[in-house]
C-alpha cells in the first residue's frame, strides 16, 4: 500500500461540495465529486487522517480491484484471485456489503454469498484455515459495488459509520446524526467567529460539533477504533503521528457556545455527552424554555437548531412554529437563525421570510435547512411577511 492510491469517501445528499472542500484542505489529490461520494487520492497516512478528521464523511473506502463481470463465475474468480491472506489474518472476522445495479445479479445477498465463498476458499487454499463471517461489528468490512458489468471491490477502512464519533453516550427520542449536524453547521457558515446558540439542544450534538469546528478538533478524536486497524499492514506508529499532528492544529475559541432545553432529562444527557467529549470548557447548557428565556448574549449570534417536526415528537404545529417566529422577532435581534425541518408546511407559520432554503435529508425525511436574518432595530419590520 506504499505511495498514493485512489479512495472514495461516502457522504450524505448535498454534502459533496463540503466534503470535497474538507479533503482539499486536508491535502488530498485529484478530488472529484460524485453522487453522495467524493473520490480522491492519498497515501496510507492520509487515509488515517481522513478517517480522523473528516466531518462530513460516513465511510472511507479503498478500492483494491475493478473488473468486468458477466456471470457468477467471473465474480468468484476475480475475488478469489486477490491475495486475501496478505490483506488480513485468518483470525479476523469479516463481513461483505454489496450494492448491485446490474442485470447480471438480481440479489445482493447472492453477490455477498459468492464473494464470501471466494474469500474463504482462498484462505483454505493458502493457510488451510478459514476466517469467520460476522455480520455485526466484524473486524474487516469488504464492499462490493456492481454497476452494469463493472465490479469494484473495496476495503472499508472506517468500519462503523464515521457519524459514530464516540462522544455521544446518551440520546433523546429524535437525535440528529453527527455527520448531518456537522454538515448543516458548515452549510450555515459557522466558523467559530461569533457566539453560538442551540435553543432546543436535545442531546447536544449541534453544540459539540460546533465546538469541534470552532476549535479545529478532529471530528473522530473520541473514536477508539477503525477497520484499518485490523489490516495486516496497519502502521500504529504512523497512525499515532497523524493523531498527534492533527491535535497540534487545534486552536483556541474566544466566544460562547450555549444550549437550552426545557426537559431536565435532555439537559442531563447533553451535559454528559459534552463532558465525554472533553468540551465542558467551551459549552454551557441550561434548562430553559426558548419561548420564555432572554437572548443569552448581547450582539451577534449564530443560532442553529433542530425543532420537533411532528413526526416522532407530537406538537401543535401551527402554534409551536408560530411561537418560534414570535420569539425570533421579539428576543433575537442581531441573529443569524438557522433551523432544519422536514415539516415544510410548518415553516409558513413562522411568519418570517427565509433568506436561504437548502434541501437536505434527515434520515429518510426530505427536509429544509432555512435561514432567518433577524436584524437590529427598524429592519425587523421587513420580516413580517410569510415565508
Amino acid at each position: 500500500m506504499a505511495g498514493n492510491f485512489k479512495m472514495m469517501a461516502k457522504t450524505l445528499y448535498g454534502f459533496e461540495p463540503i466534503l470535497a472542500k474538507e479533503l482539499r484542505n486536508l491535502g488530498a489529490g485529484h478530488v472529484e465529486e460524485g453522487v453522495r461520494n467524493v473520490t480522491f487520492e492519498g497515501d496510507t497516512g492520509f487515509m488515517y487522517k481522513a478517517n480522523l478528521c473528516l466531518r462530513t464523511a460516513l465511510k472511507v473506502y479503498k478500492p483494491i480491484k475493478t473488473f468486468k463481470v458477466f456471470n457468477e463465475k467471473d465474480l468468484y474468480r476475480h475475488i478469489y484471485d486477490l491475495d486475501w491472506p496478505d490483506i488480513f489474518d485468518v483470525e479476523k472476522t469479516f463481513a461483505i456489503d454489496s450494492i448491485a445495479n446490474t442485470e447480471v445479479f438480481d440479489n445482493t445477498m447472492f453477490v455477498s454469498l459468492k464473494a464470501k465463498d471466494a474469500i474463504v476458499d482462498k484462505f483454505r487454499e493458502v493457510v488451510r484455515e478459514r476466517p469467520n463471517v460476522k455480520t455485526q461489528d466484524p473486524d474487516i468490512r469488504i464492499n462490493i459495488h456492481i454497476y452494469k458489468n463493472t465490479c469494484t471491490v473495496s476495503l472499508d477502512s472506517s468500519g462503523n459509520s464515521l457519524h459514530q464519533r464516540g462522544y455521544r453516550i446518551l440520546t433523546n427520542i429524535a437525535p440528529i446524526n453527527e455527520v448531518l449536524a456537522a454538515g448543516l453547521l458548515l452549510k450555515s457558515g459557522w466558523d467559530g467567529q461569533t457566539d453560538f446558540f442551540d435553543p432546543m439542544c436535545g442531546s447536544g450534538t449541534f453544540l459539540i460539533e460546533a465546538a469541534m469546528i470552532a476549535c479545529n478538533i478532529p471530528a473522530n478524536i473520541n473514536r477508539e477504533s477503525y477497520a484499518f486497524m485490523h489490516w495486516n499492514d496497519y502502521n500504529a506508529e504512523l497512525h499515532n503521528k497523524i493523531v498527534e499532528a492533527s491535535l497540534k492544529k487545534v486552536r483556541e475559541f474566544h466566544h460562547k457556545i450555549i444550549g437550552y432545553d426545557k426537559a431536565p432529562s435532555a439537559v442531563r444527557k447533553a451535559q454528559e455527552n459534552v463532558d465525554h467529549a472533553n468540551l465542558s470548557d467551551y459549552i454551557t447548557i441550561e434548562r430553559k424554555d426558548f419561548f420564555k428565556a432572554e437572548k443569552p448574549v448581547e450582539g451577534k449570534l449564530h443560532m442553529v437548531f433542530n425543532p420537533p417536526y411532528g413526526e416522532r415528537l407530537p406538537i401543535d404545529m401551527e402554534i409551536f412554529y408560530g411561537k418560534i417566529g414570535d420569539t425570533f422577532k421579539k428576543v433575537y435581534p442581531g441573529t443569524d437563525a438557522w433551523l432544519i425541518t422536514s415539516n415544510l408546511e410548518a415553516l409558513k407559520h413562522i411568519g418570517l421570510k427565509t433568506s436561504k432554503r437548502i434541501k437536505t435529508f434527515n434520515g429518510k425525511l426530505e427536509a429544509r435547512l432555512v435561514k432567518y436574518d433577524i436584524y437590529e432595530g427598524s429592519k425587523k419590520g421587513k420580516y413580517q411577511e410569510n415565508s
